[in-house]
């Protein structure tokens, strides 16, 4: 019996596998091979196609709770694998073109195992329901986003990057181990399930469980990039490759908010009331518990915003906005009704897309100038029109203005929260976006409004780069325009959420 289900839980594990497989792949091949080329970064979209195949596969398997608790294969970490997926993909395809990486001596297969690694990582935490695999799976993605923060070492500030991030990391991981714990020591269980039976059957401290619960979620603010858990974020989106900021941007984020959504819905809510819009907290037994995220959401989405009004350099700028991007997603888990949690879903979709593509074409910019600067800008719209008017639609969606992604994202979050009667978190929210307006417009501004310096020469981009940034400028009009199979798919996707 016991080798039947590991047989049958190692079945539902084939996309991780394959991952592991990959990784082992470019680490051998860069072993034996002698050439320092490209073509092994040929084994990492290959090994990322066939994890997508095998993540399709597992739709039609149900929801399924696989080694004894430690994983879970439902609609809601498929999702969330398809959004790791394709973000991985692009940044893959992204990496073929940016200049830094290949300057120099340096292994290209070593970046690509990491990747390979990082995403595995994230494939496992979105799946994870045990608290232990929890935090392996966070250490996992931790550990390979480190290396990678600082690989390009020839940066003066690359090495300053990933050393801070080390330090925060290593400190909020501790944080969480200790929550973990306590929670361990009170209810006598560490997978998700166990928990919330325990708290639904025996009285425990309520003071201790709110400690705990507060140490376990510095380690998910942490990965989020949440106020007052963010201050590594600038730093390391400013001295990272831009390739890596713009995963750690999406990916990372998505797989923080997935690991979250799973622990608050399972283990400290009431069934009985668990997909009520309102009241969900019923185990925290009087805490006020939805008050402190909602506190949390707006420092978070406040202060990236205030602070990136000040901010030239683009990467700098874009690491404040994740920021404020982190705190409207918050806002769903506030309600943490399934309307709240789809309307995550639909956002982070639609975030993908755009914010890659915002990345995307920084990275252009500083491949062609040098500079992330805020004034390499000027006068763009007129050097490269494809690149201004992409550049617009991005910053547009990011802002949340219709007909763009970025606006269907945003109404759907909206909207949970006004059905859950959360107004005034809805108004500051609103407030927040005409904040961020101010300075996308900046960026427009330099690029339409102002003459570039007499120096400055029009630069062409290739086939390629035009193909990529058409592909992510459709989504994000498209999406903006048509999105209703995306929002059935993100319902869907919860229906089946956290059965045992």
């Amino acid at each position: 019996m016991m080798l039947e289900q590991i047989l049958n839980s190692v079945k539902l594990l084939y996309p991780e596998t394959t991952l592991a497989v990959t990784f082992c792949l470019l680490i051998l091949t860069d072993l034996i091979s002698r050439k320092r080329s490209n073509g092994t970064a040929l084994i990492a979209p290959l090994g990322l196609f066939i994890t997508a195949y095998f993540v399709v596969q597992q739709i039609s398997t149900g929801a399924n709770s696989i080694f004894s608790n430690m994983l879970a294969v439902d609609s809601f970490s498929i999702y969330f694998k398809f959004v790791i997926l394709v973000s991985a993909i692009i940044v893959v395809i992204f990496s073929m073109q940016f200049a830094e990486l290949t300057r120099g001596k340096r292994s290209v297969a070593e970046y690509y195992a990491l990747l390979i690694a990082l995403t595995l990582g994230l494939f496992l935490m979105v799946g994870s329901t045990n608290l232990l695999m929890m935090y392996l799976s966070l250490e996992l993605s931790s550990i390979s986003s480190y290396i990678l923060a600082g690989y390009t070492k020839e940066a003066d500030d690359s090495s300053e990057a990933s050393l801070k991030y080390i330090i925060y990391g290593a400190v909020s991981s501790g944080m969480m181990l200790y929550g973990i714990s306590i929670l361990y020591g009170l209810t006598g269980a560490v997978d998700i399930y166990g928990i919330n039976n325990a708290l639904m059957l025996t009285e425990v401290n309520a003071v201790t469980l709110m400690i705990a619960g507060i140490l376990i979620v510095v380690g998910f603010g942490y990965k989020i990039s949440a106020v007052p858990f963010h201050f590594w974020t600038p730093d390391v989106y400013e001295g990272a490759p831009i390739t890596i900021t713009a995963f750690l941007s999406v990916a990372s984020k998505a797989a923080g908010f997935a690991m979250m959504i799973r622990f608050f819905k399972v283990a400290f809510m009431n069934p009985a009331v668990g997909n009520l819009a309102f009241g969900s907290w019923a185990t925290f037994r009087g805490f006020d518990w939805n008050l402190i995220l909602a506190v949390l959401s707006v420092l978070t989405m406040t202060i990236g915003n205030l602070v990136a009004v000040w901010q030239n350099n683009l990467k700098r700028l874009l690491a404040y906005s994740s920021i404020a991007h982190a705190g409207y997603m918050l806002m769903g888990i506030v309600v943490l009704s399934n309307e709240g949690i789809a309307a995550i879903l639909i956002y982070f979709v639609v975030y993908l897309f755009m914010n890659l593509g915002a990345f995307y074409i920084v990275m252009i910019v500083a491949n062609k100038t040098g500079s992330e600067d805020i004034n390499a800008y000027k006068g763009l719209g007129y050097r490269a029109p494809l690149l201004g008017v992409a550049m617009t639609i991005f910053l547009l969606s990011l802002t949340g203005i219709p007909p763009t992604a970025g606006f269907v994202g945003k109404l759907y979050i909206f909207a949970a929260l006004i059905n859950a009667k959360w107004f005034w978190l809805a108004i500051v929210g609103v407030l927040n976006s005409v904040v961020s307006l101010y300075y996308y417009v900046r960026i427009l501004r330099n690029m339409f409004l102002r003459d570039p310096d007499s120096s400055v020469q029009p630069f062409q981009i290739s086939v390629s780069q035009i193909i990529i940034v058409l592909m992510l400028v459709v989504p994000t009009i498209l999406l903006g325009l048509y999105f209703g199979p995306l929002v059935e798919y993100a319902q869907a996707s919860v229906t089946m959420f956290g059965i045992h």
